[in-house]
């Protein structure tokens, strides 16, 4: 990967899981933050149960199997520079919140979405 390490997708409670990452959905990420041209800041990418319940996440998240990440996401520019992109390189599964984008590939859920967060 161009701009991301392994580490940066590390439940914090479970070192070096951030290698159970999904590669394409990986590569499609980076891919989204070429065209961007802003960094990413992941706030959570792989999750444990254990942290995934932690951070009320839902029973079937994404995180769980390595198909998503959220980025933070610092002004409404910003905000816009990393939608695009996603949209751009193919990810088609996003949810919109005021200080982050989720963004996942995860191929047994419903595609063609995208939704805000209360």
């Amino acid at each position: 990967m161009k701009h991301f390490n392994y580490e940066e997708f590390d439940s914090p409670d479970f070192p070096d899981s951030g290698n159970n990452m999904d590669e394409h959905f990986l590569r499609l990420l980076d891919n989204a933050r070429t065209i961007a041209g802003t960094p990413f800041k992941i706030n959570s990418g792989f999750r444990t149960p254990k942290h995934n319940a932690k951070v009320g996440g839902k029973e079937d998240s994404s995180h769980l199997r390595g198909f998503a990440a959220d980025i933070h996401v610092s002004s409404s520019a910003n905000r816009y520079a990393i939608l695009s992109a996603l949209l751009e390189v193919g990810f088609n599964r996003i949810g919109i919140a005021k200080t982050f984008i989720h963004v996942d590939a995860d191929p047994i859920k419903t595609q063609n979405v995208i939704w805000t967060y209360a």
